[in-house]
């Protein structure tokens, strides 16, 4: 079945990581994410470097060591987690990224640039901290 958007398995577990990691008051190792989620510990962990290197989360080695946020969650806007997994969201001024249209008019009339648009402040104007809330 065709859905219209699409979360990245990446994508998904770099939110609902986050989620998990600012629930926690101390460092989370990555089997207990892993277990909790029923993701793959490799795919998850490879995640969640990501995070690390985009400045989201700490990481401890060690025995007691994890993950741990580095700022607060409600100065991390899920946009900018989304685009640390994705990249630049795109705004597509044609659906079908054509150069040449036979039209004058797209037939979409603009759809595509307005969903776009709409994801993307959705997701700019909510923070971790605003997801957190909803579990």
């Amino acid at each position: 079945m065709a859905k219209l958007v699409h979360f990245s398995e990446a994508a998904s577990l770099a939110l609902h990581a986050m989620v998990l990691i600012s629930k926690s008051k101390t460092h989370v190792n990555v089997n207990s994410i892993a277990s909790e989620m029923g993701a793959s510990k490799n795919h998850l962990a490879k995640v969640l470097q990501q995070l690390v290197k985009h400045n989201f989360l700490k990481s401890v080695r060690g025995p007691s060591g994890g993950f741990i946020l580095s700022k607060p969650p409600d100065q991390i806007s899920i946009l900018e987690l989304y685009e640390a997994i994705e990249g630049k969201i795109d705004v597509p001024e044609c659906p079908l990224d054509r150069q040449i249209c036979p039209f004058n008019k797209c037939l979409m009339n603009g759809l595509v640039t307005d969903v776009t648009m709409q994801f993307k402040r959705y997701f700019q104007e909510q923070t971790l901290e605003d997801f957190v809330a909803r579990t």
